[in-house]
């Protein structure tokens, strides 16, 4: 806590003062953040450092590995990434949804060694990626970049199954997007929608 204490003084000391006029607008009328970014929990991997913005524009949403869960009813248990979802398009209508995958991911990495431990949440949750590690059987190269990258269009297809993002999709252009981030050297990879293949970002 002293380290974080520390910063937030640093905080209030060196950045509020520019920052006072942005975050009173903010306060007075509501955040309208056009993009919401699906990002993995990783320290390492934070969406505002690398796409250089400010408070209030984008709508983060961190989990291990960046997933987001097929569509299921709401009436059992609790969906936390779910209801961002349906936050972000039926609220705030952003126009974007980025999934933001990255290198060295170590939820990926959970779920290539096959744990079964009953009773894990981590477990269940890289579960998701099941479907992903059946794509890439046979694949020749490093398993955990291929499961990366497979991961990201796993999960752009299970936000479709969303029938209120579909909607959007179809009402008002709501564009899907996926990108993998390298965390050693920082580039940024785009996956091009009509082929699936990734291209770095110049």
């Amino acid at each position: 806590m002293e380290q974080l204490l520390g910063g937030y003084r640093r905080y209030r000391a060196q950045r509020w003062p520019q920052l006072r006029s942005l975050h009173l607008a903010l306060a007075q009328s509501g955040q309208r953040p056009r993009v919401l970014v699906i990002a993995c929990s990783d320290s390492r991997v934070d969406p505002s450092t690398i796409f250089d913005v400010g408070p209030g524009e984008l709508f983060v949403v961190r989990n291990v590995a960046n997933l987001a869960p097929p569509y299921e009813e709401a009436a059992a248990g609790y969906h936390g990434v779910s209801a961002a979802i349906e936050f972000a398009v039926t609220t705030l209508e952003v126009d974007t949804i980025l999934v933001l995958g990255h290198a060295q991911c170590g939820g990926v990495a959970h779920a290539l060694a096959k744990r079964g431990r009953d009773g894990s949440f981590l477990d269940a949750w890289v579960g998701l990626l099941e479907p992903a590690r059946e794509r890439i059987e046979g694949h020749e190269g490093d398993p955990q970049t291929a499961l990366e990258y497979e991961s990201i269009r796993v999960t752009l297809e299970n936000l479709r199954t969303f029938p209120f993002v579909a909607q959007a999709i179809a009402e008002r252009g709501l564009k899907l997007e996926g990108a993998r981030y390298g965390v050693a050297d920082g580039a940024l990879e785009l996956m091009e929608s009509a082929t699936g293949a990734f291209r770095p970002v110049v």
